[in-house]
């Protein structure tokens, strides 16, 4: 079961979950107090806090920030501990690594744990490039800089269009307060070098774990992926983040991230036919992969390029296997980029998929008219308020 924030005591009315106090002009209040979950001895005890983990407001789900606000606002206030998240590449996989790279870097600011796998680039040049975290006072001011500096004379004219975009409100794309769940980054630049080396992280770069010697063996996984999922397991046994070996040391989260996954570099055939040789061994992989991540503190994004897939049942298999669903549509090389409605951004995002948990049924985003744009500083996704409900297929 993915890790839950639950509150205690079956009764509204339990003692010690509710408290009344009376201040200084003997105006009576209420203050509910954080999550608790049951002890052993059927009395309530507090959830054990985790830095940069809060309980959501709608199950009491144990959430992780995406590294992206925006992003998290979308998903229901972040992404669930114990859950997958699926990251459908753009073409030319210019804006997944972005996503990618936020999800590791709100890892390195809390003090969580990594895991980085890829097939195509060493774990450790990934962490050089994560971008550097918008923490200091002027962080507002550094937001409100980079907004101005691209509105162009043309976004200043309004359109004729349908009333119901003019009402909507953009996404929020800056910071708000310091208690905000989140931060935000700045993509010119790159994470201090000492943030680095002060975090703990585990590299599987596929290259490296591939023997010259390699012998066949009767598995339907191929190499890639059983050395991976062997790799994973033996982290989260190791360190404690299985439930069924409690960590030692003050509670953790794993911040799981594989690069590129069904790619021919992970040797899987699924984007070069449509009737592959290895077409279970992805969803395979999915499958055990879930399984390992409901059972421990962790949390998982994976990007594939679900556009060079041709056979759309493994596209089909592939998104119910997984929690969470985003796709990436960039604008580059297809008509949009220079269609006038279109030239405030630079492509469309699709929340596909929410995922389905303590709930007998699933939750859908109610948000669909989704644009991002990469600015000089911030990657920002907002609401399209200049285009009609034609324009989306």
């Amino acid at each position: 079961m993915a890790a839950a924030a639950t509150s205690c005591g079956p009764r509204a009315g339990a003692p010690g979950c509710v408290v009344a106090a009376a201040g200084k002009d003997s105006v009576t209040s209420f203050q509910r107090r954080g999550p608790r979950a049951s002890g052993p001895d059927g009395g309530c005890r507090r959830l054990a806090s985790i830095a940069g983990t809060r309980p959501s407001v709608r199950n009491g789900q144990l959430l992780v920030s995406t590294g992206l606000p925006a992003l998290d606002q979308l998903l229901g206030g972040g992404l669930a501990v114990g859950t997958l998240l699926l990251i459908e590449e753009d073409k030319y996989n210019i804006y997944s690594p972005l996503l990618f790279k936020y999800f590791l870097a709100e890892g390195i600011i809390n003090g969580h744990t990594l895991l980085v796998a890829s097939a195509k680039e060493d774990p450790a040049e990934i962490l050089q490039e994560l971008p550097a975290p918008l923490l200091n006072d002027n962080c507002k001011k550094e937001v409100d800089e980079d907004v101005c500096s691209h509105k162009t004379p043309e976004s200043n004219i309004k359109m004729k269009i349908a009333w119901r975009y003019q009402l909507l409100p953009k996404m929020e794309v800056g910071p708000i307060s310091s208690s905000i769940f989140g931060h935000y980054y700045d993509a010119s630049k790159r994470i201090p070098q000492e943030l680095i080396e002060a975090s703990k992280w585990h590299g599987f770069f596929l290259p490296e774990k591939i023997s010259s010697t390699l012998s066949v063996e009767s598995c339907s996984l191929t190499h890639g992926y059983r050395s991976l999922l062997h790799f994973i397991q033996n982290i989260i046994c190791e360190e404690g983040f299985d439930g069924s070996n409690p960590q030692k040391k003050e509670k953790n989260v794993l911040r799981i991230g594989i690069q590129n996954l069904g790619s021919p570099l992970w040797g899987d055939d699924i984007c070069c036919t449509e009737n592959c040789n290895n077409s279970q061994s992805l969803t395979k992989f999915l499958y055990v992969l879930r399984g390992l991540l409901r059972t421990s503190l962790s949390a998982c994004i994976i990007t594939v390029p679900t556009h060079l897939i041709q056979n759309k049942a493994v596209i089909a298999r592939v998104t119910n296997l997984s929690d969470t669903v985003v796709g990436l549509e960039s604008f580059i090389g297809s008509e949009r980029e220079t269609n006038p409605l279109y030239q405030e951004y630079h492509g469309l995002i699709h929340v596909r998929q929410i995922p389905r948990l303590n709930n007998l049924i699933g939750d859908v985003s109610d948000v669909k008219d989704l644009a991002f744009k990469l600015r000089r500083k911030l990657f920002t996704i907002e609401l399209v308020s200049s285009i009609s409900s034609s324009c989306f297929y």
